[in-house]
């Protein structure tokens, strides 16, 4: 009886993979909802309408940006976990709901459980910048700065929780300097308040920053990635300005309600991979200031579970919490 119950085991994983495979060389056969979590108009409603039209090419069906805003990202993560594991439903997923939020609140979906993996599309560093009249014109003079006037210095952030906000929190934790968070709604507030000196700095997303740095307005003093920018290669990274490992990157990826057919992650990773490689999408995307990337779920899964731990960690040891 138990080699029964194996041999039938088998076999319907046998028939589960030949009809996953089945369906991949058909699909897709339909319109594919691309569900975006933040509202119109922002980086993450362009991207997927830049690589949605680009897979709607490769397809001959329709790939439609469908925005579910709200609540952080909640909203959309909620109702893409939700629908049905055909394939039909994408889900643009990025470090704010996908590995902030469950860190730092109760959300009501399990990012890792609910979801599968397909590929990374993009990954950026943030920026720290400064008012041009400010006396640092390094990392290291902005530290010593704020050794100086310890709880004087603040810097913004485009909301608690993101990624601007958690950057500035690795920050003041691996540098052991006492500078203060101000929370705004939106990414343009900051830019007002650090253009008139109301904030010392702030670790800024990289399209804003890039735009005010090269109009003089704003002076750039690292990135937080690991590696140099390929679109700001003459600014160092904190790393290199004395922050041993420092990695703070903002991140998007394409993922799937759990229970979709290998065979269709495989073939939209593959031709995700083939979008992400043509010339006009990297120009587009790097507008963003986001290098266009590609990955095997396998690496996308690995470096969401990598993320998880060093946000984690961080959060608990500094006891970050939402207001």
């Amino acid at each position: 009886m138990k080699h029964a119950r194996t041999w039938l085991g088998c076999a319907a994983a046998a028939a589960a993979l030949v009809g996953g495979t089945a369906h991949a060389q058909s699909y897709p056969n339909k319109t594919v909802k691309f569900v975006v979590t933040y509202p119109g108009g922002g980086s993450s409603d362009v991207m997927a309408r830049i690589i949605g039209q680009k897979l709607t090419d490769v397809w001959g069906q329709q790939c439609l940006v469908d925005l579910k805003p709200g609540a952080a990202g909640a909203i959309g993560m909620e109702y893409a976990a939700k629908q049905a594991p055909d394939g039909y439903t994408m889900l643009l997923g990025n470090f704010g709901p996908v590995v902030a939020n469950p860190l730092l609140q109760k959300v009501n979906y399990d990012a890792q459980k609910e979801f599968v993996p397909v590929s990374m599309i993009t990954i950026g560093a943030n920026i720290l910048v400064v008012n041009v009249s400010s006396p640092a014109k390094s990392t290291k003079d902005l530290i010593a700065l704020a050794r100086s006037q310890a709880g004087k210095l603040t810097f913004g952030t485009s909301g608690a929780g993101s990624m601007s906000h958690l950057v500035g929190e690795m920050f003041k934790r691996q540098t052991a300097v006492d500078i203060v968070g101000v929370n705004y709604k939106g990414g343009s507030q900051w830019i007002t308040e650090l253009m008139g000196n109301q904030i010392s700095m702030v670790f800024a997303d990289a399209a804003p920053a890039m735009a005010n740095m090269n109009s003089g307005k704003l002076r750039a003093l690292a990135v937080t990635s690991v590696k140099r920018s390929p679109f700001t290669p003459e600014l160092p990274t904190l790393a290199e300005e004395g922050l041993q490992g420092f990695d703070a990157s903002n991140w998007w990826g394409i993922m799937f309600p759990t229970g979709v057919p290998r065979p269709i992650i495989d073939k939209v990773g593959a031709d995700l991979a083939k979008v992400l490689a043509m010339g006009e999408v990297k120009e587009k995307l790097a507008v963003f200031g986001v290098e266009a990337v590609s990955s095997t779920p396998e690496q996308f899964g690995r470096f969401m579970d990598g993320e998880r731990l060093k946000w984690g960690k961080l959060i608990r040891e500094s006891s970050i919490k939402l207001e």
